[in-house]
């Protein structure tokens, strides 16, 4: 080290000139590189001084909302370079800009706009990561804000009953196939669809109540019974008759974390579905011994490591977002499961689960009622005839009936009826 010092002292006294030479070239390279870059980074500081940014990535429900607002802007006429999306509600096909950049006008000031695209080959799912990032000038964000009102008015304007999916690691996805049931289509025991339907109508016109006694405004109802009577229609329907969306998520496709981003990413009046609650790790019931079975072999406690076990949802996440601090407001948690007695005990108290509803096997009325609804001109006893003479289980078997006899040929319904009379 004093060998080194020594060196730069005397290369700066001008003892070594050798050294002294180099040692001014580096200095007049440094500043001609910094007099060089000055320009740029003044321009840097301009701009960053001037404009204003905004930022979405497609891990936001608002990524959507905006390639709708792209659709209705007139600037679009003059944009050459566009990707095709089948992805936006009400459009079989919309043409967006595609990534790069992109320049236009909104509300007298100019706009840029990035479209960036990769793709993620990291983690267990390789995925496409999509960004829009919007600059322009100005310095007040209510510029912005009135920016990003628009666009949520634009997603209004279309917005419909819709079902959405949620995987791991990405945003809601929007269900295309989904077609909401009419209330009507879904025949339960009288006065269950009925007391059902009071008792959400109640629960969604007691917001000052539930404000005013400090309780958490959302409301969960469990459907359970055997497969094919018809949960999974009946939260349809209930989604057409409130005019609420489906989120729908699979829990095994999750973790904690990944959950509650999920769910926090729900608006207001929606439903929530778990369904098939059974099946998830997450709602099992707990042993009551305590002691826990990891392929075969039981471990006492908590004390279950198994790696595998961690991929999942676990019961505290679930109830965290269900009836925690993570648990969002104005919405309904539905689950259906086939097997309640599967399910923890925790999962099932008021606060969690305020309504239950068994949809069992298909009853005598339940039937004669759907044959009526298929075939409205036929007569009560025909519709008792063909009942007794047909066996169904569920009403899923005995609509697979019907859908056969519609199918068949007019002449030879005819002749079936003829033969019941």
């Amino acid at each position: 080290m004093e060998t080194i010092f020594k060196f730069v002292k005397g290369a700066l006294a001008g003892q070594n000139q050798f050294a002294s030479g180099g040692l001014l070239l580096m200095i007049v390279g440094a500043i001609g590189v910094y007099v060089r870059s000055l320009p740029l980074r003044l321009w840097s500081w301009v701009i960053y001084q001037t404009t204003m940014m905004l930022t979405v990535t497609d891990d936001d429900t608002a990524f959507e909302w905006i390639k709708e607002w792209f659709l209705e802007q007139k600037f679009m006429k003059r944009v050459r370079w566009l990707d095709l999306d089948t992805s936006l509600r009400g459009d079989d096909a919309a043409l967006i800009p595609a990534p790069g950049n992109h320049r236009f006008w909104y509300g007298g000031r100019p706009f840029w706009v990035w479209f960036s695209r990769k793709d993620e080959t990291q983690g267990w799912t390789p995925r496409r990561l999509e960004s829009l990032t919007f600059r322009t000038i100005g310095r007040d964000p209510e510029f912005l804000k009135r920016f990003v009102k628009e666009v949520v008015a634009c997603h209004k304007r279309k917005i419909r009953l819709a079902s959405y999916l949620y995987h791991y690691n990405e945003a809601w996805r929007y269900v295309q196939a989904y077609t909401p049931r009419v209330l009507d289509s879904v025949i339960l025991k009288p006065g269950e669809k009925e007391h059902l339907v009071e008792d959400i109508r109640t629960f969604r016109s007691s917001y000052e109540r539930y404000s005013k006694l400090g309780v958490p405004y959302h409301r969960g109802y469990l459907l359970y019974g055997p497969p094919g009577t018809g949960k999974t229609s009946l939260v349809s329907a209930l989604g057409a008759k409130f005019g609420m969306s489906i989120y729908a998520m699979n829990l095994t496709e999750l973790n904690d974390r990944t959950l509650k981003t999920a769910i926090g990413s729900v608006p207001a009046n929606s439903i929530i579905l778990f369904e098939d609650i059974d099946c998830m790790k997450a709602g099992n019931r707990r042993p009551e011994t305590g002691e826990w079975t990891v392929k075969g072999v039981q471990i006492p406690g908590n004390e279950k490591a198994d790696p595998a076990d961690r991929l999942g949802v676990t019961l505290s996440g679930l109830l965290n977002v269900v009836d925690g601090f993570h648990a969002p407001e104005n919405v309904l948690f539905v689950m259906t499961t086939n097997k309640i007695e599967a399910l923890d005990p925790a999962l099932l108290r008021p606060g969690r689960i305020d309504y239950k509803l068994f949809l069992g096997n298909a009853a005598h009325a339940q039937k004669v009622e759907l044959y009526r609804r298929f075939f409205p001109q036929a007569s009560e006893y025909e519709a008792v005839e063909f009942v007794e003479a047909h066996f169904a289980e569920t009403m899923a078997e005995f609509q697979g009936l019907l859908l056969g006899l519609e199918h068949e040929q007019p002449n030879k319904r005819e002749g079936c009826a003829e033969m019941l009379r």
